[in-house]
């Protein structure tokens, strides 16, 4: 039985989010998980240490020196998000977890000190691949949140959460110029939100649903299958817990034609919206809706019959189904690649 340590900041949104989930897969493939949870002392020392290398040198190479000398705890260390250098000695081998749009200059740097990267998509693979770095496919998955008894509406739903690239500023705009349309429902983190002109067709809420405290989880489930469309208007995503989340509640998901929301989301089980203007974030592309294109799309939406949402609905469904029951064998595929 394998040792495997993950490695990650227990953030309460989708790191942790991520490390459940891994965990899972990694148990099912018969391995022994732990954890290191870091906190923010962990990140400033991961770039302190990134800018000060050269004066710390003598001290860093004999505490370096002094770590390989014991015995490594654990056969694998996997390291969520960034390389995390203060880690490294405690396993035999050493994967990173990227989200491209966070992997920093500190983290470039040290790809030569891990083993390999575990891209959760294509993109990332391709990324890496082209930095030399060994890359394999793990793949992801994300949480079933489908309840078939509560009714659907034709109503729109935006989870911006956290995140500040979700489009979602933007996404407010273009709907409170259209108050014909119907209700777009906004769940986003008092972090992120800005003061905006109320509208009577959005309904903003700003605040935080932890899916660890079951009447919030409650909540959560209720909006995203309630909302027969989802709006997932990603400017860059390592995953896309929320688009895969839309999948596997059936939604009707509105995104971004570009890599790799268009990897979770094809013209057979969504609708895709064009960019107009890309730039880069870290190793990653960021790339912005064209509004007219957002427009175009949300008539489309609103003017398909009963038969094409539920040929849509239903594709989405199958499609998350095939992510999830395909996890567990990327991740065994990645260990066999990493620890033979």
């Amino acid at each position: 039985m394998a040792s495997v340590n993950l490695v990650y900041r227990d953030n309460g949104f989708g790191l942790s989010r991520d490390f459940r989930l891994l965990a899972g897969a990694l148990r099912r493939n018969g391995c022994d998980v732990f954890a290191t949870r870091l906190d923010s002392h962990s990140e400033r020392r991961r770039r302190r240490r990134g800018a000060s290398a050269l004066l710390q040198a003598p001290r860093t190479l004999a505490g370096s020196l002094k770590r390989r000398l014991k015995p490594a705890r654990f056969d694998l260390n996997i390291l969520f998000e960034h390389v995390w250098p203060e880690q490294l000695a405690l396993a035999r081998s050493n994967v990173a977890l990227p989200n491209p749009e966070w992997f920093d200059r500190h983290d470039q740097r040290r790809l030569s000190s891990i083993d390999g990267v575990w891209a959760k998509s294509r993109d990332a693979l391709d990324i890496f691949q082209a930095l030399g770095c060994p890359a394999q496919l793990g793949g992801f998955t994300s949480e079933d949140r489908l309840d078939r008894n509560i009714a659907r509406q034709r109503r729109f739903l935006h989870l911006a959460g956290g995140s500040r690239t979700k489009g979602t500023d933007r996404l407010l705009a273009l709907w409170r110029s259209h108050p014909e349309w119907p209700q777009l429902t906004v769940l986003q983190h008092p972090s992120e939100a800005a003061e905006m002109p109320p509208a009577p067709n959005i309904e903003h809420r700003v605040g935080y649903l932890d899916p660890h405290r079951p009447e919030a989880l409650r909540e959560l489930v209720q909006l995203q299958n309630s909302h027969l469309f989802h709006v997932c208007t990603s400017e860059t995503d390592a995953w896309g817990h929320y688009l895969v989340e839309a999948l596997g509640v059936g939604a009707v998901t509105l995104t971004v034609d570009a890599p790799p929301m268009n990897e979770r989301i094809d013209r057979n089980c969504g609708l895709l919206v064009p960019y107009a203007a890309r730039d880069r974030m870290a190793l990653a592309t960021r790339y912005y809706f064209d509004v007219a294109a957002l427009e175009r799309t949300v008539r489309e939406a609103l003017d398909l019959d009963s038969a094409a949402l539920r040929r849509i609905s239903d594709n989405a469904r199958a499609c998350f189904e095939r992510t999830r029951d395909a996890f567990d064998q990327h991740i065994a595929a990645a260990l066999r690649g990493t620890l033979r």
